[in-house]
């Protein structure tokens, strides 16, 4: 789940994207890769309380994933939690041996666990987000239905292409998907336009809608699919896992 812009729509997603699938009987792995802890926490993991987050997997050889991995609430959602003390991985790695496949290495021992690992990032283009990129399979970008959004995905996308070209050549953008769409506006609807005009087929049918239940959601901790099953965010997100389960089908 990338995109170097903060406040579209990323952890919100993951999040949501994640209990969806896992409602659908996926077992996923859900891991928190941006030091704000803000997966973590939309989760009910206090991640100031913890002894091992994703921090200490990239950089202490000697600590073991189960020891890091936290359950959820929900059947079938596990998740790798972080918190600030994954700031200071960006700088640290910097002088390691393979440093843009760190996170793929520590991901190994438990990939054949789950049929679903999301990565939410964070919004930044750095390290960290190189190594989301080597590790994955697929990019999720949400975009704001906002016009300054447009502008970052280009620079996102060469990006993608760079760690296509030198680092992990079966990396693809799986999907964009139009996030805090407002319908009643004009702009939204022709920020969408834009981006199918620009993108095609990769702009994904299911649309998110701004609604003040997302922040609502995370307050009480919880996805909007546990907090409110029947709103139409929630069944929005169960529609984009059900989208993204059939486009993988597909390929």
């Amino acid at each position: 789940m990338c995109n170097q812009k903060g406040g579209v729509g990323k952890t919100t997603t993951t999040i949501n994207l994640g209990a969806a699938l896992a409602e659908y009987g996926r077992r996923v792995l859900l891991v928190d890769f941006d030091p704000q802890g803000a997966a973590s926490v939309g989760l009910g993991i206090n991640p100031h309380e913890l002894d091992l987050t994703v921090y200490n997997l990239l950089m202490e050889r000697e600590v073991d994933i189960q020891d890091v991995l936290q359950p959820t609430e929900l059947d079938n959602l596990d998740v790798l939690p972080a918190n600030i003390d994954l700031s200071a991985a960006e700088v640290q790695l910097v002088g390691e041996v393979a440093r843009e496949s760190v996170l793929a290495r520590v991901l190994r021992p438990v990939v054949d666990d789950y049929d679903v690992i999301l990565v939410d990032c964070q919004p930044s283009l750095g390290l960290l987000t190189v190594n989301a990129l080597t590790a994955a399979h697929g990019v999720l970008i949400p975009l704001e239905c906002e016009f300054f959004a447009l502008r970052g995905v280009a620079l996102l996308v060469e990006t993608i292409d760079k760690v296509r070209d030198r680092l992990n050549p079966r990396l693809d953008v799986d999907g964009i998907l139009a996030t805090m769409f407002d319908a009643r506006t004009l702009h939204s609807r022709e920020v969408v336009a834009r981006v199918h005009e620009a993108f095609g087929d990769k702009l994904l049918q299911t649309v998110i809608g701004r609604t003040v239940k997302f922040p609502d959601a995370s307050v009480a901790a919880e996805p909007i699919t546990a907090y409110a099953p029947n709103h139409p965010g929630a069944l929005a997100y169960r529609q984009l896992a059900r989208e993204l389960v059939a486009r993988g089908d597909a390929a």
